[in-house]
């Protein structure tokens, strides 16, 4: 919880449910946090864009953990299932443990422990239009928990997905985490959901083992910059002096606000059962860098394997110079598993 979203300043605070956000899966956080369009029939990108559940990953389980910061730690469980005449779905739990804290009254003594997490149970469905288009949508109750503080709400996914087999390119449009609180942390103060609105598009190449992906996120809110609120306008600034930015300074804030918005990622695929990814999130790299060290802080890599009758992918976000958390990711197909 933060305080409320200024309504000028068209800045992401004062939202909740921000875990909503996490990374589902290692291959998501290895291509730099958002799920792409693909056509590798991956049950793992579906959490995030229902559009993508198809019959080809009927039964399908998946179990993910990450190893956050200090004790934080969070993970996803999901199935599949298809069902005739209606379509492909799924279910997942979401959560995340925020550890345990030391109870203190006003004067500092200990009076005990207690914890906090949250929770969303979230029902997705999936279905073919025709060859090449596709919808679905996901359902999520959301239950949130910080001491004596707690909030219950609901959300939805709505999502398109485009396919052309023969280019090897997939696309999809998603309207993610819009709804509403049911009840609040404080009476009467309705505080807004992450939404997101993002455009996603990956294209494997014909004659080389790379599959490229690229996703627009927050187009519903072009300004993601951050303005400090110790460096207030004008408090270093000589009141007798116009600004007068220019044009370069002019296109170089509108082409850093673009980029804020992107995040890129390549996988090599030299075979079958060995996959190796690379992201960047360029709006991550500039909120969390330090400008005195050299790091990849923005940077993000991974891999997948087949063993046997499990996929294992593993991924790795560098978020600060503080560390980055490990996310492993173990996903099968029920049916080959307990098939002779």
């Amino acid at each position: 919880m933060v305080s409320s979203e200024g309504a000028s300043a068209q800045r992401q605070s004062g939202r909740v449910y921000e875990f909503l956000n996490l990374s589902p899966t290692a291959r998501i956080t290895a291509m730099g946090g958002y799920a792409f369009p693909a056509l590798d029939n991956d049950p793992g990108m579906a959490l995030r864009i229902p559009a993508l559940l198809s019959r080809e990953i009927d039964n399908h389980l998946s179990l993910n953990f990450v190893d956050y910061f200090d004790d934080i730690n969070y993970g996803t469980v999901a199935f599949t299932r298809y069902i005739e005449d209606l379509g492909q779905f799924s279910g997942s739990l979401q959560y995340i443990n925020y550890g345990t804290f030391v109870e203190a009254d006003h004067t500092g003594h200990v009076t005990g422990q207690f914890t906090a997490g949250e929770y969303s149970f979230q029902v997705g469905w999936g279905r073919s239009l025709s060859e090449n288009f596709s919808i679905g949508s996901n359902t999520k109750l959301i239950y949130s928990s910080f001491h004596t503080y707690s909030s219950f709400g609901v959300a939805v996914d709505v999502s398109v997905a485009y396919f052309n087999p023969e280019q090897q390119l997939a696309a999809s449009l998603v309207v993610s985490n819009a709804g509403r609180q049911l009840t609040y942390y404080h009476d009467g103060n309705r505080e807004p959901l992450p939404l997101d609105l993002m455009f996603g598009v990956s294209k494997e190449l014909a004659n080389a083992p790379f599959r490229f992906s690229l996703v627009a996120n927050n187009l519903h809110n072009y300004q993601l910059g951050y303005d400090s609120p110790v460096l207030l306008p004008g408090l270093f600034e000589d009141p007798n002096e116009e600004e007068d930015p220019g044009w370069s300074e002019r296109i170089g804030d509108v082409a850093e606000n673009l980029m804020r918005h992107v995040v890129a990622g390549v996988e090599f695929i030299p075979g079958d059962n060995f996959v190796f990814r690379m992201g960047y999130n360029y709006r991550r790299r500039q909120e969390m860098k330090v400008d005195t060290r050299l790091s990849t802080v923005g940077f993000s890599w991974g891999f997948g394997m087949q063993i046997s009758r499990f996929r294992i992918n593993y991924g790795r976000s560098v978020y600060h110079l503080a560390g980055a958390p490990n996310h492993i990711s173990v996903s099968t197909s029920l049916q080959d598993l307990f098939s002779d």
